[in-house]
């Protein structure tokens, strides 16, 4: 070969290499975020580094100088942590209605946990009547009946968050018995451990109960113990609105502690409180009751929310008896005179048999309107049941019934029965991680026109800029794995709730000189402050603190999930 021409053919080569090095370069990363300092979500203390995704994963978390990519983020002065893990959310049909999950992506929340005793599935017809007024005011349509059907809708549609849910063991009451107090049958508790079976094989994450409520109070321990071992089977966990969070607390306790023991299976108690005056300042015992519980060799965890008033319907306020065999009944007998006279009695008698969150809440004053399906009742969103009873010149009682009934059972109320020191004692303990218990939720859109509570609109920015930033309650770094690593483990997410190579990338950036809560009680529609950046699945959903319009949620199936 001439040597000119080999010389020039071997410069030929060195810039196409060097050209296929920038570009190589150029192309590396989908996104960087760097500058910032990183929480990864173990515990362990902060650091200086680089965050580096590829795809849906992170690639590396270093010193990335000189590294390329298609977006950087410059994170400067603030922190870079996982996605927050709302370990009871409730937006499995809220994310049907408007998928974009905006109360939770804008505080920094990319995934969500649900199925708090009642389900999206298994369904039937019995079950749907009973859903009829929500559906028919959201024009829901279902078209689902297990859980394996409702995961293949809301991947075909998308999601603003990741989405994993229990099955209730009260939806597979319902579906099973109905809304009778009765055992079930042999056979009915065959079909029942059946229907478990089957949507831990869709990919639930375990068996949840909602034990304070009917139809799941008529439940006694046997039976979700065998429900629970079927989970178990599957590698799920036991998950619990426990029977009493107030007077009968002690025995509440013990029955979860039974139920972990049994089934040979992890439990969580979801929003865990000490409710109701007569029982405030006795967390630190239940704290402790847990430990020891713990140091048997028991796996039991909790969730809490940073607020004093928790929220649940209003319908909560009646007795066991005047819930049985559903809606219809239940509003039947609230028209009915003598047994309202009845009902009034027993709501304004104090008992250890039921949860009174009435007199818990300390009356009509304690106890206010969120959200209504009937729109004619919309301008008492925000209202204490107090105020409507003076508007309308009525009984508090007569109001209360007269509500329920108008509303046809569907009304959700925020029922003010904690103390601040007893909640953060919870928030402080390193078993309990956090949760809204609260669907998502948009100032604007088919959702916009109810109110909720405000703890699903501002908790993980209340926490971190209230409780960390403020009253230093706790170290930041222990405050992210709470939101993070903690639940991410407790209910066996796989890569995910870490800042690590190879994990999924969900992440939240926030300013935490400027992070915190807007919603209030009485306006809760408000999105926060200080979450700058939320990233899902490796795709920008807030960018400079504005919702894209991305949707890169992902349905999370458990262990138990067959293809």
């Amino acid at each position: 070969m001439n040597g000119r021409i080999a010389l020039a053919l071997t410069l030929t080569l060195s810039t196409m290499g060097a050209v296929t090095s920038v570009l190589s370069k150029a192309s590396d990363y989908d996104l960087i975020i760097q500058n910032g300092r990183v929480i990864d979500g173990s515990g362990r203390p902060a650091f200086n580094a680089d965050v580096a995704i590829k795809g849906d994963r992170i690639a590396r978390v270093g010193n990335l100088g000189g590294a390329r990519a298609k977006r950087t983020i410059d994170a400067r002065g603030q922190i870079v942590a996982p996605g927050f893990i709302d370990m009871l959310g409730q937006s499995e049909s809220f994310l049907l209605i408007d998928p974009r999950a905006m109360s939770k992506v804008m505080m920094g929340v990319t995934t969500e946990i649900t199925g708090e005793g009642e389900s999206i599935a298994p369904l039937n017809n019995r079950i749907l009547k009973e859903q009829e007024d929500f559906n028919r005011r959201y024009k829901l349509t279902v078209d689902w009946q297990t859980l394996g059907q409702y995961f293949n809708r809301l991947e075909k549609q998308g999601s603003g968050v990741n989405l994993g849910t229990f099955v209730g063991a009260t939806q597979i009451r319902e579906y099973v018995i109905g809304y009778d107090d009765r055992p079930p049958t042999p056979a009915e508790l065959e079909q029942m451990r059946k229907l478990v079976a089957d949507a831990m094989k869709d990919g639930a994450l375990g068996v949840s109960t909602s034990l304070q409520y009917v139809p799941a109070r008529f439940a006694k321990t046997d039976e979700i113990v065998e429900l629970a071992k079927v989970a178990h089977q599957y590698g799920g966990i036991y998950i619990t609105h426990q029977r009493s969070e107030a007077n009968a607390i002690d025995d509440s306790m013990k029955e979860v502690f039974e139920i972990a023991r049994r089934a040979n299976i992890p439990a969580e108690i979801w929003h865990f409180k000490t409710a109701y005056k007569k029982n405030w300042g006795r967390m630190p015992e239940m704290l402790r009751r847990i430990g020891a519980a713990r140091r048997q060799g028991l796996k039991i965890t909790a969730n809490v929310y940073p607020y004093v008033a928790g929220s649940t319907s209003l319908s909560a306020c009646l007795p066991p008896w005047a819930l049985e065999g559903g809606t219809d009944r239940m509003i039947a007998r609230l028209k009915d005179p003598q047994t309202r006279a009845r009902l009034k009695r027993e709501i304004t008698t104090d008992a250890r048999d039921w949860e009174n969150i009435y007199l818990g809440s300390g009356g009509p004053s304690g106890i206010l309107i969120g959200s209504v399906t009937n729109r004619d009742l919309e301008t008492w969103q925000g209202k204490r049941l107090s105020e409507i009873a003076a508007a309308q010149n009525k009984d508090p009682l007569d109001a209360l019934l007269d509500f329920i009934i108008d509303d046809h059972g569907q009304t959700g109320a925020i029922f003010f029965m904690m103390r601040e020191s007893d909640m953060q004692a919870a928030l402080k303990s390193p078993f309990v991680s956090i949760c809204t218990d609260s669907g998502a939720r948009a100032t604007d859109g088919p959702l916009a026109g109810s109110k909720s509570h405000p703890r699903g609109w501002g908790t993980y920015p209340r926490i971190l800029g209230r409780y960390v930033r403020d009253q230093h309650l706790m170290p930041l770094e222990f405050a992210i794995r709470k939101m993070t690593g903690l639940p991410a483990s407790n209910v066996g997410l796989r890569n995910r709730g870490l800042l690590r190579e190879g994990y999924f990338a969900d992440i939240t950036i926030f300013d935490p000189k400027t992070v915190i809560d807007r919603a209030t009680f009485e306006e809760p529609n408000q999105y926060p402050v200080g979450i700058n950046f939320v990233v899902v699945n490796g795709q920008i959903e807030v960018d400079q603190g504005r919702r894209t319009p991305a949707l890169a949620g992902r349905v999370l199936r458990g262990p138990g999930y067959r293809h």
